[in-house]
């Protein structure tokens, strides 16, 4: 058994791999990892099939048709690695010649903790700004929403086994979401302790499992959050000792009468009354069910189930209940119930312990007078200098890099055209909003390398195509988690097997034999650099080639975890040898109420209902862009103006098409199954897929509610052609009740 890490989802899961003569045959969860404890999910199994998957890409390729598009056969034919570096170095010394660096950019799609080297600082050597992230097409509106009440900036962490009630949004933690092995290992514990009620228009595999399946109209999520804050207030049934009282010990919040803020004494949280006078004193159940679809019986049912847990209550929100048009104050609302009920930082961990990690090495002496001037132009996407996209990564607008503006950019030359991008783990004419655009787009670059493990949709495009390591099984590579199970954590991947295909590691050894190749070719600050500035903590030894290299940017990283003269709050490891065999390293479980007391690093130091620290974020993309914050309501296509936009509300959910044309609406979900969309191909995949309740094995259906299949005239296993705005598909029929009827 070999210690490595999973990056199937974003639990980033430790993990052990069974070794026979070199080959990897079984996947178990690493038991040193205490954010899964040896524990592991279908994902990492599959992974068995996609590293032997004989249609991986084996070695390097080139396009030799110059015309793209998704009907054009490219003319790929096998290269050296060799022919392939001096054709990017080709490119970007054209660049540099002309002064154009800023219209070179890295895409970065799932990545490793060496990411730093290939995504952040080769393109600011070589002279851009546009590194660019999936991240904004992930998760960012469940980020906004903890940002902007409690001033954390990601993941969020559960106390599951000491919960009473859950509230789970659009979540399915025992088949996808964050740490599935964990959730799923003690849900037994969690069932016989807790209720559970699973907001999803779908009946997921934990709705299945619930005591509550509140099957919502897509998109009106907020409408029910809404209405369950209204409920803990006009019941008393918020969380006194965190959020406060009534000076006199009367409940003034009754429904539709405004109340004096001088009445209320908060503790931890800021701005309680003006929230309730401006969004909640008229957000009735009756008034939430007319729009979630959900009876008002219900809604006042788990509203009063999850008061009374308080604070023992979790409103445990992800991506599936706000990452949509308007999304960010759903958000907001889902994160604003565990301050209702005393849970945020009590069983609600936003924050926690830090993993020691060494930070690179500084470019400064590197980047010369060309990349400096490259570096300061404005970046390709939209983030921050439209009005339509404040982007406000942690408070700051611009902070976040939207990458489906990146196809905009590209298509309108705005600010200017990209002319050479370099991309990895990504799919992005597959997993942005309006493919026919990045199709368009791509067809337009006029030079892109694809590294990837498997052919994708955007290789389709490429003008070089280079084979990168599975990451659990081929390469070296440390992977700092989030949170999970209370811990913070550093998994490595060790590189188990040798690949059986001519591969590089793309973070590392592509940036080296870039440098090299750019080192012919007259410009040697980027090897300089990777030469100069990377030494071997152990030995003080230089990097010779890329496989060096790799290594010692991993043991340099990662130094502080397995020093043991180096003093840190978690695992004790003695050594680089010990730390490769252990595979992970676990922090001290996370200490609750560290933010309490005026700690929360929000604008006013306390959890916030009302906003400040999203007022001022606003009213500094307004000022930027000489207008205010109504007009950056009404660019964003939010409905709030006024002091709406500085507190959670309700906002009607942004439909596509006209409802007397286009009368269902499409809600999608995630497979159990499903390695980060990469797994579809792997015949176990297909061969499990009614794992997932309501699906088919070896089949792709569309889940119709009788009621709905009825009235249209649609049986069981009929072929039917669905069709939006975007386009239209055949697929078969699956009448399931699992479905709310109208989706």
């Amino acid at each position: 058994w070999m210690a490595t890490m999973c990056q199937g989802c974003t639990a980033w899961c430790a993990v052990q791999v069974y070794i026979i003569n070199g080959r990897a045959t079984k996947v178990r969860g690493n038991p040193h990892a205490k954010a899964n404890h040896g524990h592991s999910c279908v994902r990492s199994h599959i992974a068995l099939q996609q590293v032997y998957d004989p249609d991986r890409v084996k070695q390097p390729m080139k396009r030799t048709n110059p015309k793209k598009g998704r009907d054009e056969d490219p003319g790929f034919i096998p290269i050296s690695w060799e022919e392939a570096m001096d054709t990017i170095a080709d490119k970007i010394m054209e660049l540099r010649d002309n002064n154009e660096t800023h219209k070179f950019s890295v895409w970065r799609g799932r990545y490793t903790a060496l990411n730093g080297i290939l995504y952040g600082n080769m393109p600011k050597i070589i002279g851009s700004p546009n590194n660019v992230s999936h991240s904004s097409i992930c998760a960012e509106t469940e980020k906004h929403g903890r940002y902007y009440t409690e001033a954390y900036w990601g993941y969020a962490d559960y106390d599951h086994e000491n919960a009473f009630y859950e509230i789970l949004w659009g979540a399915d933690p025992i088949a996808s979401n964050r740490q599935v092995p964990h959730t799923a290992s003690i849900f037994g514990k969690l069932k016989d302790q807790a209720k559970i009620a699973v907001v999803d228009p779908r009946l997921s595999t934990t709705a299945a499992k619930a005591d509550e399946w509140l099957p919502v109209i897509p998109g009106e999520d907020g409408a029910l959050a809404i209405a369950i804050a209204h409920v803990l207030l006009t019941e008393e049934l918020w969380y006194k000792p965190f959020v406060g009282d009534f000076k006199d010990g009367k409940n003034k919040f009754v429904e539709g009468r405004t109340v004096s803020e001088d009445d209320f004494e908060e503790i931890q949280t800021y701005g309680l009354v003006k929230w309730w006078n401006i969004a909640l004193k008229d957000a009735t159940p009756e008034w939430a069910a007319e729009r979630s679809g959900i009876p008002a019986e219900q809604i006042y049912r788990v509203a009063r189930d999850f008061g009374r847990a308080a604070p023992k209550a979790i409103s445990f929100m992800s991506p599936g209940s706000n990452m949509v048009v308007r999304g960010g104050y759903t958000a907001q609302a889902m994160a604003a119930l565990n301050g209702l009920v005393g849970s945020a930082d009590t069983l609600v961990i936003c924050g926690g312990e830090s993993a020691p990690v060494n930070s690179w090495p500084s470019i400064d002496a590197y980047v010369d007078e060309i990349a400096e001037k490259g570096n300061n132009m404005p970046r390709a996407d939209f983030g921050g200098r439209k009005l339509e996209m404040p982007a406000m990564n942690s408070g700051r607008p611009g902070g976040i890099k939207p990458t489906n503006t990146t196809a905009d950019s590209i298509l309108n030359d705005d600010p200017y055209g990209l002319k050479v991008v370099m991309s990895y783990w990504t799919n992005f004419n597959y997993s942005n909003q309006g493919s026919d655009r990045w199709d368009e787009a791509l067809a337009k670059l006029p030079f892109m390398v694809h590294m990837t493990l498997h052919p994708a949709e955007q290789t389709h495009f490429a003008d070089i195509i280079l084979p990168v390591p599975h990451a659990m099984f081929e390469r070296l590579s440390p992977v700092r988690g989030s949170n999970g199970n209370l811990y913070r954590h550093v998994h490595m991947q060790t590189g188990v097997i040798e690949s059986p295909f001519d591969v590089k590691i793309d973070e590392t050894e592509v940036p080296w034999m870039l440098g090299e190749a750019l080192e012919r070719k007259g410009f040697s600050n980027l090897i300089d650099y990777l030469r100069n500035e990377f030494r071997d903590p152990e030995t003080g030894k230089h990097p010779e080639n890329g496989l060096e290299f790799n290594e010692i940017a991993t043991k340099m990283y990662t130094q502080p975890l397995w020093d043991p003269s180096i003093e840190k709050k978690g695992d004790v490891i003695n050594g680089w040898d010990e730390f490769l065999r252990i595979g992970t390293w676990n922090s001290i479980p996370y200490r609750f109420r560290q933010k309490w007391n005026g700690n929360w690093g929000t604008e006013t130091g306390d959890f916030e209902f009302y906003s400040e620290t999203l007022k001022k974020a606003l009213t500094t993309h307004a000022e930027n862009h000489n207008t205010n914050v109504d007009k950056v309501m009404e660019a964003t296509n939010y409905t709030a103006r006024g002091e709406l936009a500085f507190v959670p509300h309700y906002e009607p959910a942004y439909r596509v098409g006209d409802e007397s044309e286009y009368p269902f609406i499409f809600s999608d979900h995630r497979s159990k199954l499903n390695r980060e969309a990469r797994s579809a191909n792997c015949s176990w995949y297909q061969e499990f897929k009614d794992a997932d309740p309501g699906d088919e094995a070896w089949d792709d259906v569309a889940k119709i509610n009788p009621i709905d299949a009825k009235r249209l005239g649609i049986n069981n296993g009929d072929m039917i052609k669905i069709t939006s705005p975007t386009g239209t598909i055949t697929v078969k029929a699956k009448l399931w009740e699992g479905m709310r009827p109208g989706t």
